[in-house]
């Protein structure tokens, strides 16, 4: 099996400029695909296993550029679809109940090899450490029926059936609440230089330099098929601003009754405060020698226009005409 698709080495001059502000990446990255999608390198050896995955219909996949409300709506999808099963979803974690399906390709292998290493008299650790470096393509696969499956991918470099074969909820978000929450995310993680500013990410992101960019291909994507019959559009604007009316279009689409009392625990359930304290919901990783503690602070505000602290007027005119030159390109218009 191959992809129909090339995939290349970004060039000398790209990465230079990447590895300034991202220094702990030195594995390198690649570009992917006719809209140059940026990915890390481990994706070369990887993609034909993302690209040919066996679908089945009744699978439930989430796609969003990442920071656009993409766990929220796993959370809320994956809730309705299972008749609203808050026992399993409190016990439960998320990363098991609703996969996320490239997440291996962010580990590299030297540092899958370092933690093992480092676990291997604990074989509870390294237990858990096997089950979590396990390509995420297989673990989908080995998934019980009705399937939920999150992905950053875009169309282009997911399964060619997905729209025909499974039911596909898209998340967008405006570009200037995604790049600062991007840009606090790589810093939770460790990942940027220290002392780097919002203006370089900035930089990078309308550059299409951080991954899976380019933002506005990836959208543009989603936005070609918004009539098909399996694709359902959520903005995280109309989230935080009527986020019962979207849990009533979501249980539409996935063919639920809900009650209006069903749509108010729902909506108290995904609330941002209750959502920061579900254990099954948090992102910090059991505490393995030598993992970094993944992020206290991955659910950040629950709101939108948060960039207006962080977008000087020079840089929120630059970022501005940006926008308004893309937005020409369909009928979509975030709100701010």
């Amino acid at each position: 099996m191959s992809v129909p698709f090339e995939i290349r080495d970004i060039e000398p001059n790209l990465l230079e400029k990447v590895l300034k502000l991202f220094p702990t990446r030195k594995d390198g990255y690649v570009h992917a695909g006719s809209k140059n999608y940026f990915l890390l390198s481990k994706y070369r050896e990887e993609a034909t296993h993302y690209y040919n995955l066996e679908l089945r219909p009744d699978d439930v996949w989430i796609v969003a550029f990442p920071r656009s409300g993409s766990t929220w709506t796993q959370e809320m999808a994956w809730l309705i679809d299972n008749d609203l099963n808050y026992e399993r979803a409190r016990n439960e974690k998320l990363t098991q109940r609703s996969i996320f399906f490239e997440h291996s390709l962010l580990m590299p292998n030297g540092y899958i090899k370092d933690l093992l290493e480092k676990n291997r008299d604990d074989p509870a650790k390294l237990e858990f450490l096997k089950d979590k470096f396990t390509p995420s393509y297989e673990r989908v696969a080995k998934m019980k029926s009705p399937r939920h499956v999150k992905t950053h991918f875009p169309f282009s470099l997911l399964p060619p059936k997905l729209l025909d074969t499974c039911k596909v909820i898209y998340v967008a978000r405006n570009p200037k609440d995604v790049a600062v929450s991007y840009f606090y995310l790589y810093q939770l993680k460790g990942a940027l230089q220290k002392d780097a500013e919002f203006s370089q990410f900035w930089d990078l992101f309308q550059n299409d330099l951080v991954n899976w960019s380019p933002f506005w291909s990836h959208l543009e994507e989603a936005w070609s098929f918004v009539e098909h019959k399996n694709l359902l559009v959520l903005f995280y604007e109309d989230m935080t601003k009527d986020l019962s009316a979207v849990i009533r279009r979501t249980a539409s689409f996935l063919g639920k009754s809900i009650t209006d009392e069903q749509v108010s625990e729902l909506a108290e359930y995904l609330c941002i405060d209750n959502f920061r304290k579900q254990p099954s919901l948090q992102h910090v990783m059991d505490n393995a020698k030598g993992m970094k503690e993944d992020v206290p602070g991955f659910y950040r505000k629950g709101e939108s226009g948060a960039w207006r602290s962080m977008f000087p007027p020079e840089l929120s005119a630059k970022a501005d005409e940006w926008i308004q030159e893309h937005e020409k390109r369909t009928d979509i218009s975030f709100r701010y």
